[in-house]
Formats: structure tokens, sequence, C-alpha cells
């Protein structure tokens, strides 16, 4: 089966089957381990919902989501986007290498790093375009690859270069004040990187549903031959969709590092498994743009109330990985069996 025949599988899977089939999966993981599924949930709830905890959630929604927006958008295009990490870490190290290493006014300060990291993460995505569009290597194998040294450049560049002196730690020093991103109502974890999110993820649906770009974008998902029969230009669609991706990675990327702690951390942005909740959520969502965000909702809450699951059941934090990851077995299952039964048909 092709890329784009794939993508079009996963979008037309069934997502409630998917967390209903996951989540009782893993209350059957918990009852043989020995773990009360009616004390592990509620306080998973809690700890991402209640006592204090929705800002920690927020703060976690908004790379999320923006991570979700690049694995989505080439989806959608029909190319699977595999490089988020690459091009989050790229983003991030270049938003803060501008930041510390130019001098820049208020408000400008925060404007520039912000679409410099997309710019950056454009471009790492952009690279794979020609070996899907001219040497016919899936995105999903040539985004994969190229996220790897990727990942290493802004480690080199933050361990030596752009390094803070006389520490042991791998980081940049702390950025200058004008680049910080300003809080929201009070928060200490909610910048305005929540509205800029939001923002931008309403524009994509816009253009998606709503404009000629989104309509060659979605046909040449569906099927490039009949999109290039109708005179759209596929290859160039799919690599505007594929950088497209690549930038809100980066986007992602210089959010994470203009906010607390205002530094980039070596591994900060890749440990946290962004990119592998995001491309769970979508799948879930089965690719659908209005539902997107609800799934990240849904997997946001799961991964941060993971720690107080654990904290309070005893149950290890770890479990709510299992759940996305038997989100995405589920959901390839289905794309599966619905395109052998097409065959069969």
């Amino acid at each position: 089966m092709t890329a784009p025949a794939l993508a079009r599988r996963v979008v037309a899977s069934a997502p409630v089957v998917a967390v209903v089939g996951a989540l009782a999966l893993t209350t059957l993981v918990m009852l043989v381990v020995g773990v009360d599924p009616t004390l592990a949930y509620p306080a998973l709830v809690r700890g991402a919902i209640f006592d204090g905890n929705l800002e920690y959630t927020i703060a976690a929604f908004v790379p999320t989501l923006g991570m979700a927006l690049a694995f989505a958008l080439p989806l959608r295009a029909g190319e699977f986007n595999l490089g988020g990490d690459g091009q989050l870490a790229i983003g991030g190290v270049t938003a803060a290498a501008l930041a510390l290493l130019v001098p820049l006014p208020p408000v400008v300060a925060v404007v520039l790093p912000l679409v410099a990291g997309a710019l950056a993460g454009g471009l790492v995505a952009a690279i794979a375009a020609p070996f899907s569009t001219r040497l016919r290597i899936p995105a999903i194998v040539s985004t994969l690859l190229i996220s790897a040294p990727a990942v290493s450049l802004a480690s080199y560049l933050v361990r030596f270069p752009l390094a803070e002196p006389n520490t042991g730690i791998a980081q940049t020093p702390t950025l200058p004040d004008a680049s910080h991103l300003p809080f929201m109502g009070g928060s200490g974890y909610v910048t305005i990187g929540l509205p800029l999110i939001v923002v931008l993820t309403g524009l994509w649906l816009h253009i998606d549903g709503r404009t000629v770009t989104g309509y060659e974008i979605r046909a040449t998902g569906q099927n490039r031959e009949f999109a290039r029969y109708g005179g759209v230009k596929v290859d160039r669609v799919a690599a505007l969709a594929l950088a497209g991706g690549g930038a809100f990675a980066g986007l992602a990327g210089a959010l994470i590092v203009l906010g607390p702690p205002y530094r980039f951390v070596d591994g900060a942005l890749t440990a946290p498994g962004y990119t592998f909740t995001a491309v769970a959520a979508v799948l879930l969502a089965s690719a659908r743009p209005l539902a997107i965000p609800v799934a990240v909702a849904l997997l946001t809450v799961l991964q941060v109330g993971g720690l107080g699951m654990e904290r309070e059941a005893g149950v290890p934090s770890q479990l709510t990985q299992i759940v996305q990851g038997l989100i995405i077995v589920i959901v390839a299952v289905l794309a599966t069996v619905r395109a052998r039964r097409g065959v069969r048909g």
C-alpha cells in the first residue's frame, strides 16, 4: 500500500473504537497487575485538572497542539511527517540563538525568534520534500532519517557555541527579558503561546476548508493522479504541506524556549514526547481538523495526569504512554482492515 493510500485509510478510521479499545486494554492491564481502576482513573483526572494542576496541562497542550498540526497538515496531502523531533529542536535552538546573539527591542524580541523558529523548522521539513517528490522515497522515511541529525545539530550548538559557561548542564544562558513570552491571567506557566496557537489552528481550519490551497492539499491526499489530471501541481503541494508542517513544529520549539525556564536545555524539548502524543492525537481524530484539538486535549490530560496517577494510585505514569501506543496500534489495525475490505470488494 502506498503512503497516500495508507493516509486515506488512517483518516477514515473510527476514533471512538480506538479510545474505547485502548482504555479497555489498559484497564485489563491494571487488573492483571493488581491496580484498582476506580482509584487510578480519578487520580489521573485530578493530576491533570484539579488541585492547581490545570495550568500545567494547558502549558503542555500548547506545544502538543503545535506538533499535532505539524503532523496533520502533511497528512492531509498524503505525506507522513515523522520528523517532528528534529524540526522542534531546530526551531527551538534557532529562536534561542537569535534571542541571545541579536539585541532586539521589546515585542520584536519575541516575534522575530518565533518567526525564525518556524522558518527553521519548515526548512528542515522541506529538505525531505525532494526525496518524496523526486526520488519517490516516502516522507515517512526521509523525515524520520533527517530528524536524528537535526536533533544532534541542536545538541551540538547548545553544548558548544551557545553553551552557558561555567556549568555542567548542556543549556544556553537565560534569554534576555525582552524575549520572554508574557504570561496570561496571573499564571506562572500559561503564556500568550496559547492564544497564538489557537489562532493559528483556526487559520489552518479556514485554509483547509475554504481556500483553493486547502482544496489542492486535500485533493493531493485523496488521489494524486486525479489531482494532477485536474491541474494541481501535486509535487509542489506535497512539498508545501511538508514545509508547513515543519513550520508548526519549529514554532512549537520556539514557544517552549521563550517560555519558562527561558533557555534551550538539551533534550528538554524532545524528552516529554510531544511528537509521539501529537501523532497519536491526529490518528485518534482521524485527521479531521475540528477533532484534532479535542484529541490533543484528551491525550494531554492523559500525559500530565499520569504523574498524579503515579503519586496517588501507585500506577507508573508510563501507563499513559501505553494508552497512546494502543491507540496508534488500533487505528492502524482499523486502517488495514478497511484496506483489505476495499480490495476484496
